[in-house]
């Protein structure tokens, strides 16, 4: 991180210690910067951001968008799932206004401030949850009680509205699966109008034994916005957590995911899925750190690049001496659909131990000629035929999506970034 970055950023910070929002957790707000001044921002130099585009912190103001120009009802939001609860935030604060709570037997939310829940702190490459920490203005504390019946169904929506060079917005989540707890997350990223948003988002996942939580992420913020995400997750043991992740928008975003399996017998699906165009910036970064035996993880990642647009997906494994037993595949395919495009796909094995089952794929290429060539033949014109195989690509991720009205949902956003009005007649 440049001195004149880091210069900017403890200015910002020292103009909003003194304000409530930031007494209220002094000691980690002070924490967090302090960490942050020490470590800096990642760089280009850095191996596993050298996809990132950095260069857009240089133009952004660090404080938090004040709470009069963050509007309290958004107007377009997605249409509600049926029986879910749900949290709007606007430039990282709630909106009472537009949240349907869940019952207090469900779910207990508290301010973040307020968790008891003893929080890692982030370090290598989560260094922008940090930057959380330090200027979040507020966030929730989200706890699933073990309880009989169906699963908890919960939206969070962060809707970005300002412009960056007014300030940034915040979103902070933590939330917690008591033992055999079930739950399933919806965790959506939104643009209100076309303003140039920079976002930092932190969401901290924690599972208890036994605990089930289907996790859905969705970016969708305008091709303007600029997006840092930092999501943390520990898994206990014979706890089961199915990640899924599509990203479609912004017009840079990193996502940082790092999971712990923490416990025996306990599983990770992570399920991701990108599609770049134009001259966007997609990189993922996602680091799975096996630290308990008799374990299982999959990783799949499908990715478009189009137009001038860089899409990366980095999958690191790692495992520890202790965690015998370990059974992990990755398959990590990129598609190239633009001459100028670029798709960069890295799959990476570090093992400690020699009783394990590791696997890994990883390719990058055009469209099959020979399949273009049988839909042609058929009567389709190329750019309908294209898309089609596209779909066909992406639909490797989009098929695991259990939730049918969510999935029904990214299809016509997909069918949307692909310009094919016949997809949305098929959905």
């Amino acid at each position: 991180m440049s001195s004149a970055l880091t210069a900017r950023i403890l200015d910002d910070y020292a103009a909003i210690a003194q304000t409530p929002a930031a007494r209220a957790a002094a000691a980690r707000r002070r924490a967090a910067i302090e960490a942050l001044t020490a470590a800096g921002l990642p760089s280009s130099r850095d191996e596993n951001w050298r996809y990132a585009n950095l260069r857009l912190l240089e133009r952004q103001r660090f404080t938090p968008v004040a709470p009069a120009q963050a509007p309290g009802a958004p107007d377009e939001l997605p249409a509600p799932l049926t029986g879910a609860a749900r949290y709007v935030f606007v430039d990282g604060r709630v909106a009472p206004s537009t949240s349907v709570a869940p019952p207090a037997e469900r779910a207990q939310v508290t301010p973040l401030h307020e968790s008891v829940v003893e929080r890692r702190s982030p370090h290598g490459d989560e260094r922008f949850a940090l930057l959380n920490q330090a200027f979040a203005p507020e966030g929730l504390a989200i706890r699933v009680p073990a309880a009989s019946g169906a699963p908890l169904e919960l939206e969070l929506l962060f809707v970005a509205s300002a412009e960056g060079q007014s300030g940034a917005s915040y979103p902070s989540v933590e939330v917690r699966l008591e033992p055999g707890a079930q739950a399933v997350l919806i965790e959506r990223h939104l643009s209100l109008a076309a303003a140039a948003s920079f976002v930092s988002s932190a969401v901290t996942v924690d599972l208890a034994q036994g605990a089930l939580l289907e996790h859905y992420r969705l970016q969708e913020l305008n091709p303007r916005s600029v997006l840092f995400d930092t999501l943390s997750a520990s898994v206990a043991e014979a706890a089961r957590y199915r990640l899924h992740a599509v990203n479609t928008g912004a017009q840079a975003a990193r996502s940082t995911l790092a999971v712990r399996i923490a416990g025996e017998r306990s599983e990770l699906t992570l399920a991701c899925a990108a599609l770049g165009e134009r001259q966007q910036v997609q990189d993922t970064y996602a680091v799975v750190e096996h630290a308990a035996a008799n374990a299982r993880t999959e990783q799949v990642f499908r990715g478009i690049a189009a137009g001038r647009a860089r899409v990366a997906f980095n999958g690191k494994i790692v495992v520890a001496s202790g965690a015998r037993g370990t059974d992990s595949r990755q398959s990590l395919r990129g598609l190239l659909a633009g001459p100028e495009a670029e798709i960069d796909v890295r799959p990476q094995l570090e093992i400690y131990t020699d009783d394990v089952s590791c696997s890994h794929g990883a390719t990058a290429g055009k469209l099959d000629d020979d399949m273009l060539f049988y839909l042609l033949s058929r009567g389709l014109d190329r750019d309908s035929a294209q898309r089609l195989l596209k779909w066909a690509f992406l639909e490797d991720v989009i098929a695991k999506i259990a939730r049918p009205a969510l999935r029904r949902q990214l299809e016509e956003r997909l069918a949307g970034a692909l310009r094919d009005a016949t997809l949305r007649e098929l959905l």
